[in-house]
């Protein structure tokens, strides 16, 4: 079953938030998952979203989520993603 990482950012200090995403892809791409939004300009439909990205990524299953999520490489540059955001992450299961 697929899973999703869904995070919604509200940028703090943009430089670093910008050397986290400079860095992104090199550590996304050695794992199973899939970019599938990275939207610096949602439209809001109803209600209210104080936050300024929303970023999707599908993975083939929680164990490969779990694996880029825990890995050293995403963990050394999710610093700067940490210090340049604050974030709301979540994994959802597909249907």
């Amino acid at each position: 079953m697929s899973v999703y990482i869904i995070a919604q950012l509200k940028f703090t200090r943009r430089e670093r938030y910008d050397r986290y995403q400079s860095r992104f892809m090199d550590v996304f791409k050695k794992f199973r998952g899939k970019l599938l939004v990275a939207d610096a300009h949602p439209v809001v439909l109803e209600g209210e979203w104080p936050r300024d990205k929303v970023v999707i990524m599908e993975f083939p299953d929680a164990a490969a989520a779990e694996e880029f999520q825990s890995s050293p490489e995403y963990q050394e540059i999710s610093v700067d993603r940490k210090a340049g955001a604050d974030a709301i992450v979540l994994t959802v299961r597909g249907l």
